[in-house]
């Protein structure tokens, strides 16, 4: 049977479960046990780098660097903690806890910007990862793993056992090729929301073959509509957070003022009910927001690239826009960040081609004649200034749909030289 790394084509699957009160505890426990394990994997870390520091042969040293490296894998931890034996916790779980921490420290070693492995905090969203495995199969399907479908309704998952799901694709459980089931992430949000996130891989693919189109598309992104076209279309910015953020402050403001009650009262904040009523409320709100926002960008994101051979847009850099304060709710609002990544993803996934280009003199450049504004005595655009006329070949110009040709034209110029 092949690997998950051997397959060639690869996919996730996110779906809503509803598991009883006692598969809830069961959640509980092997998140909580998955973070203490993590936790532990970084105190060792920590407590080995200041121990080799030391540089000295002092046997007594030297015996606590081989116990604590001794205790850096799955098995050793249980012996040494012994309420990791318990047989709600799930094995894998563990195992998956310090892969992680060394999957933490790989993405520092590449990406310094990541930072170094840090202790994982409590909090209301719980989540633990376990594998689907195939001890006896000669070939993987979605139905004979420790992971598997019973039907379109029911899912079985190691420890936790049958439960009840929503929103599984029935495209995906009518394959006819082998799928294979990797890394299975069960998690709980905020909102008290449980879900089951699965990785899949086979060699056929997931998605049906499109057609070429022979099309290409350049999109400016802006906060004014969520994009402009350079075939002259625009999608409104629907503005999700600005719709809601009246009603969110009024509950945030009442969550604030329980817990001012109860820390007077010299109360738990997790044992306070009003408090967690309230706490309940505010992330439910958050919540929505949040699924409105990325409903609506898988849409437009999967619209562009099927309809579309090539889609070109401009490489956006969030983090320094958010600096900006006038505009860091605008763009927080609008998720560009978000989008980019499923334009790219579901590039590779429907064979389509997607391009980032410099965002530089996008805007300022006219489309017809080249002339760059800000140079020869005029001044930049700024932007207030929706519409311009190039003073140059006085050609009138919509902003946005300007910067969206460009745009087309810079991802076709790199396309060519690649």
């Amino acid at each position: 049977m092949k690997s998950m790394a051997q397959l060639e084509y690869h996919y996730g699957l996110k779906i809503r479960i509803y598991p009883s009160d006692y598969q809830k505890q069961i959640i509980k426990v092997n998140s909580d046990a998955s973070r203490f394990v993590y936790n532990e994997m970084v105190a060792i870390g920590k407590e080995l780098w200041q121990l080799n520091r030391i540089k000295l042969s002092i046997d007594t040293v030297q015996d606590r660097i081989q116990q604590l490296k001794l205790r850096q894998n799955a098995k050793q931890m249980s012996n040494h903690f012994q309420f990791l034996e318990d047989k709600r916790i799930d094995s894998l779980a563990k195992a998956n806890a310090i892969q992680n921490y060394h999957k933490a420290w790989n993405a520092f070693r590449k990406v310094h910007e990541a930072g170094v492995p840090k202790f994982h905090r409590k909090s209301y969203s719980w989540r633990y990862q376990t594998n689907c495995q195939y001890p006896k199969q000669k070939t993987a399907w979605l139905d004979n793993g420790t992971v598997c479908f019973e039907d379109r309704k029911h899912i079985v998952v190691p420890k936790l056992g049958r439960l009840r799901i929503k929103g599984a694709q029935r495209r995906l459980l009518d394959r006819q090729g082998e799928t294979r089931i990797g890394t299975v992430t069960i998690s709980k949000d905020a909102a008290n929301r449980f879900f089951l996130s699965l990785q899949l891989a086979s060699d056929t693919p997931f998605v049906p073959k499109l057609s070429r189109t022979n099309r290409q598309i350049g999109i400016d992104l802006n906060t004014e509509n969520f994009l402009t076209a350079s075939d002259g279309r625009t999608i409104a910015n629907p503005r999700y957070y600005r719709t809601i953020k009246g009603k969110l402050a009024k509950a945030q403001r009442t969550l604030s003022r329980r817990q001012r009650r109860a820390k007077k009262e010299q109360r738990s904040l997790r044992e306070s009910k009003n408090y967690q009523k309230q706490r309940l409320l505010v992330a439910k709100i958050h919540a929505r927001v949040f699924d409105r926002r990325h409903d609506f960008l898988q849409r437009t994101s999967t619209a562009l690239i099927k309809n579309q051979d090539l889609v070109v847009a401009e490489e956006l850099r969030s983090k320094n826009l958010l600096k900006n304060h006038a505009l860091a709710m605008s763009i927080s609002d609008v998720g560009w960040r978000s989008f980019l990544g499923m334009l790219s993803y579901k590039a590779d996934l429907y064979d389509r081609q997607f391009i980032t280009v410099s965002p530089k003199n996008t805007t300022q450049t006219c489309h017809d004649c080249g002339f760059v504004m800000g140079s020869d005595g005029t001044e930049k655009l700024t932007l207030a200034d929706r519409e311009w006329i190039c003073p140059q070949c006085h050609v009138h110009h919509i902003r946005d749909y300007n910067a969206a040709l460009n745009i087309l034209e810079k991802g076709l110029q790199k396309q060519q030289k690649a």
